[in-house]
């Protein structure tokens, strides 16, 4: 997204590193391959910030310039950048502590780079898998593992060998992950099921799951020095109507921080972050200082650093926390106090000195430097010379304010995590009934797929989009040009490359048999879901509506991306393509002939996954 055409050069520059088969060496004959973008006047948004072991360097992560950034941290400034295309997203350093790995959520690979001489110099690209987020390094630094959000896996990786060595199933969207200090767990926040999994690394297995009940966007991970324990932000959502005195309560969306046993299954602890009429939103990012005594977390919807003295914070298990923040934390400064850094903070790590705070602040391009006992920014180091500021980047920095709500609870990213969708069904009050639950639709390229809501009484893109800062948000209404600035970032949205088709974008042999059954009279999935988006853009009666609801009949959705989704139907009442098909909504329940046979069930299931 959001892609200018000098990247597109330097992009190209590296097409003789593409790779031809899942795990294979392709940049080792010739490490230094891949061009310098030093120059290259792109927004690098930053994601996520690594430091090295000895202090001497941080890289970060740029999004949107599909580059790292190398800084040296005793002159707080960029000395090199490096092209990495497939959108960078996670880091770790890894092997000899002078090379680091990045995933790359696009292409599915993480590149392993090294720091040469104030360098950064491509060493080797290995194919994991769709689409890696997260990464975690094995104390001794040869083995890594990548979160894969497409299919519900962690990809396990020997870097020296440079290949996979096995995938193990955890749960949907495995976004970020921790490993312990002795290697032998691996914790992973699975966002789509609302529960960290706790994996055994030397038999892969889920050893046991803990539920986070509510939970979705769970942030970074943080393991304890002595392996016990994992931390992480999160965002809990509950099923109440969006009210004013239900938002303020905290009964709608809320932040937590909370910590989950590595050594055995108990139920987390958690702490409230949310302070009655300043609330906290999309908390991210998660650090510690080596002695435990700091815990600092980025709140990207509310532009912050949160700063907490952690042997003294009230984590409650069974029963707790309470929906707002603890009143002992409000009347304590050294307890815990917020620092405002602007933009959109995201990754973090503390410095060597256990005072120093790097900050990834992803619309600022900026690395900050916070003291967080003077509680004051220090240096902002840029990344580059960033463009103007397009009608799609003020738009995408809109999206992810929390400010534009009631007393900043929450943001537009909030439950369409990154313009797509989350796991909860959701009482918006979008259609003027309360507790009419319904799942949340992606808003990747809306301008294709009018009109508008579940029941598609909005025709008016414009106005659908004030009404989400206005009722959904009970916000202030934005000027039509901040509306549309929004719409413009979210067409500007393209979805990674689809890890259900062959690797040169061609129909799978089951997924083209599967396109045949569904173009044909015995389903009529094409009646309705046509075009280039899959949808008609009517309004169907197919039988699955309640008494609760406004409307009669619902608008047609787009299966572009339909397996992003771990809920299907307005209701949420399907969990998987297969249950779509053979449950209310099965084909000869709507407009085929009759019911499928497994066969063509598989193929139909292998199609729509590769739309």
């Amino acid at each position: 997204m959001l892609r200018r055409s000098c990247l597109l050069l330097a992009c190209l520059a590296l097409g003789a590193a593409a790779l031809t088969e899942p795990g294979t060496r392709s940049l080792a004959e010739n490490p230094g391959s891949a061009p310098s973008l030093k120059e290259t006047t792109a927004h690098r948004s930053p994601v996520d910030v690594a430091l090295s072991p000895d202090g001497r360097w941080l890289v970060t992560a740029n999004e949107t310039s599909d580059s790292i950034s190398l800084i040296d941290t005793v002159s707080e400034t960029v000395v090199d950048e490096l092209s990495c295309p497939g959108e960078p997203a996670g880091l770790a350093f890894c092997l000899d502590g002078h090379s680091i790995a990045v995933s790359c959520t696009n292409s599915g690979n993480i590149d392993v780079v090294q720091i040469q001489d104030g360098r950064l110099v491509h060493q080797l690209k290995i194919h994991v898998g769709y689409e890696p987020v997260g990464l975690a390094v094995s104390p001794d630094g040869n083995i890594a593992y990548a979160g894969l959000v497409a299919t519900g896996e962690v990809a396990e990786i020997d870097l020296r060998a440079a290949k996979v060595t096995r995938t193990f199933e955890v749960g949907r969207w495995p976004r970020y992950l921790t490993v312990s200090p002795d290697g032998s767990r691996l914790a992973v926040g699975c966002s789509g099921e609302s529960r960290i999994a706790v994996v055994e690394t030397k038999t892969g297995e889920v050893a046991y799951k803990e539920l986070l009940i509510g939970g979705i966007n769970i942030g970074h991970l943080q393991c304890s020095s002595d392996g016990t324990e994992v931390y992480f932000p999160w965002m809990v959502y509950r099923s109440n109507p969006i009210t004013i005195d239900n938002i303020q309560r905290g009964w709608v969306l809320a932040s937590r921080i909370a910590r989950v046993r590595l050594d055995g299954p108990q139920y987390r602890e958690a702490i409230s972050l949310d302070v009655p009429r300043k609330a906290v939103a999309d908390p991210h990012g998660i650090a510690m200082t080596s002695d435990e005594h700091r815990l600092v977390v980025s709140a990207s919807g509310t532009h912050e650093l949160l700063v907490y003295r952690k042997p003294d914070l009230p984590f409650e298990g069974v029963g707790g926390p309470g929906d707002l923040i603890d009143r002992r934390l409000m009347a304590d400064k050294d307890l815990f106090d917020r620092i405002d850094v602007g933009g959109r903070p995201m990754g973090i790590e503390i410095a060597t000195d256990d005072r120093k705070v790097y900050v990834a602040n992803y619309t600022r391009n900026s690395i900050q430097v916070v003291d967080i006992e003077w509680k004051q920014i220090l240096n902002e180091i840029p990344l580059g010379e960033a463009p103007e500021l397009t009608l799609a980047r003020r738009g995408m920095e809109l999206f992810h304010d929390g400010q534009k709500s009631l007393d900043q609870w929450y943001s537009c990213h909030t439950c369409h995590y990154n313009g797509g969708v989350n796991s909860k069904t959701m009482d918006t009050m979008n259609d003027g009934t309360e507790l009419t639950m319904k799942t949340v639709l992606p808003l990747e390229k809306p301008s294709q797929t009018g009109p508008w809501t579940w029941h598609g009484w909005q025709d008016d893109l414009t106005d659908a989009m004030q009404a989400s800062f206005t009722n959904t948000m009970q916000g202030r209404r934005v000027s039509n040009d901040d509306a549309r600035a929004v719409i413009a970032y979210l067409d500007s949205i393209d979805l990674p490359p689809n890890p259900f088709r062959n690797s040169d974008g061609s129909l799978t042999a089951a997924a083209e048999r599967g396109r045949k059954i569904f173009e044909s009279s015995a389903t009529g999935c094409a009646e309705c879901h046509t075009g280039s988006r899959f949808t008609d853009g009517k309004i169907h009666d197919v039988g699955l509506g309640s008494a609760e609801d406004a409307y009669t009949g619902y608008n047609t959705p787009t299966l572009i991306g339909c397996y992003r989704k771990v809920n299907y139907l307005h209701d949420g009442r399907a969990t998987t393509l297969e249950d779509v098909l053979t449950g209310d909504h099965a084909p000869e329940k709507v407009m085929g002939e009759r019911p499928l046979t497994q066969q063509e069930l598989a193929d139909l299931v292998a199609y729509l996954k590769s739309l």
